[in-house]
């Protein structure tokens, strides 16, 4: 690993809520961070102002294989310490059964391949030693799942879980540490305004987490208190 000086991140999805919040938490914690947006401006192109150029911001729409793909033609010959996929979207509470196709799709595509396919196309860039993670959910929990509610949500998260555990079975003799972070249910777009969490206070110990885990054997399913989060 690099020293604490010289630690480099790579964070999929930081234009807004904890993805962004994330960024701010490793900057202030004198990391060098890349951060991806489908969007140019808005409060990360102010924290990349701010930086002293240890903040770039690099295009990506993470649902698009090509533009994976250019991202990681234009990171050749970076080294990152860690690599982080924050990608999420929620259609609303509904059944299953009233579930349109294309809508589990596009939540099925956003949470559980994108994310995976992230990893696939840019994990080449981690160092030995590094960390590979992705924010995940207690809603993924299948043995938690005991009350109703964002079914599609849950299943799209659990499938997250999923393929992120055939990743790490794939890739078990690579030293890298590979999280599934709980981050708690926050105050964001995606988690609604009545959310008991704030980023500002979850994100913090989120990073609190991936530093005290890296060079960890295996794949975790942590919260944010690094307690584990039953499958």
């Amino acid at each position: 690993m690099s020293t604490s000086s010289g630690r480099h991140a790579l964070v999929i999805g930081a234009s807004r809520g904890l993805g962004l919040v994330l960024v701010r938490e490793l900057l202030d914690r004198g990391w060098h961070v890349i951060a991806t947006t489908r969007e140019p401006g808005g409060g990360l192109r102010a924290s990349a102002d701010a930086s002293e150029g240890r903040l770039s911001v690099e295009p990506l729409e993470v649902t698009d294989p090509v533009q994976l793909d250019a991202l990681r033609a234009r990171l050749t010959g970076r080294r990152i310490d860690l690599l982080f996929v924050n990608a999420a979207i929620d259609r609303g509470n509904l059944p299953i059964c009233e579930v349109p196709t294309a809508m589990f799709n596009e939540v099925m595509t956003t949470n559980a391949l994108s994310p995976l396919r992230a990893l696939e196309a840019l994990r080449g860039l981690v160092v030995p030693g590094g960390t590979v993670g992705v924010m995940s959910s207690e809603q993924g929990s299948i043995s938690l799942n005991t009350e109703g509610g964002y079914e599609l949500y849950k299943a799209s998260k659990a499938a997250l879980n999923q393929l992120m555990r055939s990743y790490a079975t794939r890739h078990a003799g690579d030293g890298h540490t590979k999280l599934l972070i709980d981050p708690g249910h926050n105050r964001t777009r995606l988690g609604g305004p009545d959310a008991p969490l704030l980023p500002e206070e979850s994100v913090p110990a989120v990073v609190d987490v991936l530093e005290a885990q890296a060079g960890a054997p295996g794949l975790q399913f942590l919260d944010r208190h690094g307690e584990t989060v039953p499958w």
